[in-house]
């Protein structure tokens, strides 16, 4: 399991976070997978119990992501403001986050996703991807190169973590 939260963690963070960093956060929760309450009583500041959406494991992984990995916000506004904050000044996009405000979810998602399509073609771009239970925010995502998306999907579901491209998810919503 710890193999594959390290690989998992490696592509979603797709090099924001140093190799130390990401094996330090798969061994804790992999341990928090295996032994649930030891892990709390070994770490009893860890804020966690039973009502929580996701298993121990898993919310140690969320609640480990820094902010640069894991987007979290209520409007598409604010989570592509995150997203380009995220690259830094020297990053151009050609849309706005203030473009996103007065449109639907799925307009909104689609500017997004074209926008981060276009970025590191090498990799395949980029694709937002839902990722894991939502906690206090409404939208709650990563953003994984387009090579590795099939990759991050079959580790997420090894791992029971709830994982989807966020504009697939938003048409099959808009849809049923």
């Amino acid at each position: 399991m710890k193999t594959a939260l390290a690989e998992l963690i490696s592509k979603i963070s797709s090099g924001c976070m140093g190799e130390a960093e990401i094996l330090r956060i798969a061994d804790e929760a992999a341990q928090a997978y295996a032994d649930a309450a030891g892990f709390l009583v070994a770490n009893p500041d860890i804020n966690y119990d039973d009502s929580f959406p996701m298993p121990l494991g898993e919310w140690v992984v969320v609640g480990s992501l820094p902010e640069t990995v894991l987007f979290q916000a209520d409007t598409y506004m604010e989570l592509f403001t995150r997203i380009v904050e995220s690259f830094g000044k020297d990053v151009p996009f050609n849309i706005k986050p203030k473009q996103l405000a007065k449109v639907e979810a799925l307009t909104a998602l689609n500017r997004i996703q074209v926008q981060l399509s276009s970025m590191n073609p090498e990799m395949g771009g980029y694709v937002l991807v839902n990722f894991s239970q939502l906690l206090d925010d409404e939208l709650q995502a990563v953003l994984v190169y387009g090579n590795d998306l099939p990759r991050v999907l079959a580790l997420c579901e090894e791992l029971g973590i709830a994982a989807a491209p966020a504009l697939e998810a938003q048409r099959i919503a808009v849809h049923v």
